[in-house]
């Protein structure tokens, strides 16, 4: 006979120990992940402000979230799979914060795009492509 109590926590997710991105990013990583800023690497006080920056912290807080439970070599793997590779796109000197210094805000550069022709992709984009969603810098 299974028990009750086991299969309703089976269907349960964990509860994550950060509620969000943000808290990760104050709470965990900027403590964390202490390196000299300026050249080799950058941050941006205002890193919400980023869109890549949101995107990649907020694929390293679900890894994070999700490899801290798996024990063992969960976390190692995260360092291994997930950080390793991020942190030196994330702060780098061509990274999302390139323009930024710790103390200023500089909205990065947002490259320029001229419309598809109707049809040129087999398709009608009009139709088919998302609409443009805002986007902060």
């Amino acid at each position: 006979m299974s028990d009750p109590a086991a299969s309703a926590d089976a269907g349960k997710r964990r509860e994550s120990l950060y509620p969000d991105v943000t808290a990760w990013v104050s709470g965990h990583f900027v403590p964390m992940y202490r390196r000299t800023l300026g050249g080799e690497f950058r941050w941006c006080a205002e890193w919400w402000r980023h869109g890549e920056a949101i995107s990649r912290l907020t694929a390293l807080w679900f890894a994070w979230e999700a490899m801290r439970l798996q024990g063992a070599t969960g976390m190692a793997l995260w360092y291994r799979d997930h950080l390793d590779h991020q942190l030196p796109v994330l702060l780098g000197p061509r990274g999302p914060f390139y323009q930024c210094t710790e103390n200023e805000h500089l909205a990065p550069h947002e490259a320029r795009t001229v419309p598809v022709p109707t049809g040129w992709l087999g398709y009608d984009t009009a139709t088919t492509a998302p609409a443009p969603g805002p986007v902060h810098a």
